[in-house]
């Protein structure tokens, strides 16, 4: 577990937080789904109706699989 958590603390460190603007009667999963087509990156989400619409739109998904694994789908996978 130690590991675990030494690993994410890694890979937490090499993100960073960005401030972006939400418009009006926008939800917090259209501004994802926004900036991830716009910066097209891929977005890290266990949820389900959000990873459908990025899916829709071609942006790779990351998502935590059997409690344990990390997996990607989407456009170059």
């Amino acid at each position: 577990m130690r590991k675990r958590a030494c690993l994410a603390l890694e890979l937490a460190e090499k993100c960073r937080v960005v401030d972006v603007e939400q418009y009006d009667e926008e939800t917090p999963d259209d501004v994802i789904v926004r900036v991830a087509a716009e910066w097209k990156c891929p977005v890290a989400t266990n949820d389900r109706m959000l990873r459908r619409r990025l899916r829709n739109i071609s942006v790779p998904v990351i998502y935590l699989r059997q409690k344990s694994r990390l997996e990607m789908e989407g456009e170059g996978h």
